[in-house]
């Protein structure tokens, strides 16, 4: 699809939000924490992509200006979120995703690029970023893009509903 025809960055709009979440299961699915940890726990009342929309919602709305998506052929095919922390003077980009169908085209680093840049116009000092050991396209992209990394997590869980550990 990236291929036969231009890829345009540009600002998300309220519409684009039902395919930036679909977008979200297809990409995210194989390599979400919670989703993981229904993997291992089972599901719990609501799946890890309703929580998973409900954060990106709140990403959108609490900084739609620095919110943006990949267009193609009038579809969209990627997106970036981000959080700002004034205090900090950091931006967190909390979601990239590109679908399946158009990875390993440059539309990730585009949009990554574009985030970033919304950070600078910001004045912001920091960018920051994560990844899972199960993401090694984020373990190349970021790297070659200036980020260094910091320090490795390890994310535990617990069935509550299973006895006690003794």
């Amino acid at each position: 699809m990236a291929d036969d025809h231009p890829v345009s960055i540009r600002p998300f709009t309220p519409g684009d939000f039902d395919a930036i979440v679909a977008i979200t299961g297809e990409v995210f699915g194989p390599v979400s924490i919670d989703g993981l940890i229904e993997e291992m726990i089972g599901r719990p009342a609501v799946d890890w992509l309703t929580v998973k929309a409900r954060a990106i919602r709140r990403e959108v709305d609490g900084n739609p200006q620095g919110c943006f998506v990949a267009e193609c052929n009038g579809k969209v095919v990627g997106y970036v979120t981000t959080v700002i922390d004034r205090a900090a003077s950091r931006g967190v980009v909390a979601n990239l995703a590109v679908c399946a169908a158009c990875q390993r085209r440059g539309i990730g680093r585009s949009l990554l690029a574009r985030a970033i840049e919304s950070f600078r116009r910001g004045g912001l000092a920091q960018a920051k970023i994560e990844t899972l050991a199960c993401n090694p396209a984020g373990q190349r992209l970021y790297p070659s893009m200036g980020f260094r990394e910091v320090v490795r997590q390890i994310h535990y869980a617990m069935d509550l509903r299973d006895s006690q550990p003794t």
